[in-house]
């Protein structure tokens, strides 16, 4: 198994990506920043082992959204992140998954994600 901590919405020069969703950020925006979290998660993997195509399979998903009290779609948010992982791994990309609501995550990200995948012997 690997276990991926926390990833945040980084860009490929470096800069993360701040704010909150449903005050900075629009629902569509923080998709767009799962979707990133999942190509920094999918980064990770093929860094740490060599290849995701020693990736088995997806185990678990912890989605996180800094967003308004009142926002109440974190889970189309993350289906950003989701929707990745099924385009890269098939059915394969799909795991047990939570999303949730946060006040405030840090660095002022609007989106972090922790995952456990399974991945060959």
């Amino acid at each position: 198994m690997l276990y991926a901590s926390g990833h945040g919405p980084r860009t490929t020069e470096g800069m993360l990506i701040q704010g909150r969703v449903g005050d900075d950020l629009t629902l569509k925006q923080g998709h767009e920043a799962a979707r990133l979290v999942g190509l920094n998660i999918l980064s990770t993997i093929r860094n740490t082992i060599g290849s995701l195509d020693q990736v088995v399979r997806l185990v678990k998903v912890l989605g996180m959204v800094n967003c308004t009290p009142d926002f109440g779609t974190q889970p189309q948010v993350i289906n950003g992140f989701s929707d990745l992982m099924v385009e890269v791994f098939g059915e394969n990309g799909r795991a047990a998954r939570s999303a949730v609501g946060m006040g405030a995550l840090p660095g002022n990200i609007p989106v972090e994600v922790e995952a456990i995948v399974q991945v060959a012997d």
